[in-house]
């Protein structure tokens, strides 16, 4: 069995060397197991890598907003309390517990929030103003916040938002405090237009997503300054989401209108240079990959897509 499976692994990939480039990723098409438990639009995707857990965020009328499944792609629960649209989702994990971590860019009375779950559904924080848009830090106020990062350390980084009257990153202390702000509707550096997703590496660097710009900004963890910008990688789509593979490699970029994943070669400490593409991974027409997460143990991709109403799982070769 094992010489076949190579055999067909061989012949697989020799089809991507007329591209110019082997192949880095291949679809698990067995995960989920059911795919009819998508019955909304699928916006967001978190993996719990120390449970085994995969999150998942829709939207639609009447639809559960979260979904649970297991990496093995059997669904197992799902729930629904005070979520109204969400656009982030984040798992995080650490010495006592894990929590999930929304972000809700609805208008109704749990919108334009942040909000953190037990990983059953419990609500228990919410980050701003419920049902309120606004740009205050004292009550702290997001208008539609796309994407949280949060630390072990419980730091938290937010995006917001995703085309409300902000434009800006964020950083919170573990009791929900301004650490520093950067940014302000523009083109310029540190400015930015959507900035859409946000992860940050273990050099004390943030990745941000700066969506309408067509860029990746980079910042210090420490101090929010701007450490340099990618652009010439983005110049058919801009960058929706940003993730690190398990071994920090590489980052995965969804490009929702050109229906792909791009992955670029991290660079190592110190200079951010320009952006490489290493490799893309092509999705089938008006899949639309909005964001995407990574298992830190496995390496496997997962991207929720709007279009296709469904979340796929790539697994590296």
């Amino acid at each position: 069995y094992l010489f076949l499976y190579f055999q067909v692994l061989k012949a697989f990939d020799y089809s991507f060397l007329w591209k110019g480039q082997q192949q880095m990723y291949k679809l698990d098409i067995g995960w989920p197991k059911i795919p009819e438990y998508f019955t909304g639009q699928t916006f967001c995707v978190a993996v719990d890598s120390l449970h085994g857990l995969v999150y998942v965020g829709q939207r639609g009328d009447n639809v559960p907003k979260v979904l649970v499944f297991s990496e093995e792609g059997y669904f197992l629960y799902s729930w629904n309390n005070t979520v109204e649209m969400p656009h982030g989702i984040f798992v995080l994990n650490t010495a006592t517990d894990s929590s999930v971590w929304i972000t809700d860019v609805g208008t109704d009375k749990y919108g334009h929030t942040v909000k953190q779950y037990s990983p059953s559904g419990k609500l228990m924080q919410i980050l701003g103003t419920p049902g309120n848009a606004g740009s205050s830090l004292i009550p702290l106020q997001f208008d539609q916040p796309a994407e949280i990062f949060v630390e072990e350390s419980g730091d938290i980084y937010v995006v917001d938002g995703d085309g409300g009257m902000n434009n800006r990153l964020l950083k919170l202390s573990n009791d929900y405090k301004e650490i520093w702000l950067t940014g302000t509707n523009g083109t310029g550096i540190g400015q930015f237009k959507i900035p859409h997703s946000v992860t940050v590496d273990p050099f004390g660097r943030v990745w941000v997503a700066d969506r309408g710009n067509k860029r990746i900004q980079v910042f210090d963890k420490v101090t929010g300054e701007w450490l340099g910008s990618w652009s010439s990688c983005f110049s058919e789509d801009g960058p929706y989401s940003v993730r690190f593979t398990a071994n920090y490699k590489y980052l995965i970029v969804a490009q929702l209108n050109i229906n792909r994943l791009a992955i670029l070669a991290a660079p190592p400490v110190g200079s951010i240079g320009d952006c490489v593409m290493v490799n893309t991974v092509q999705l089938a027409d008006e899949t639309k990959p909005h964001l995407v997460d990574v298992d830190m143990k496995s390496g496997a991709v997962y991207v929720a897509e709007i279009g296709a109403q469904q979340v796929q799982k790539y697994i590296p070769l």
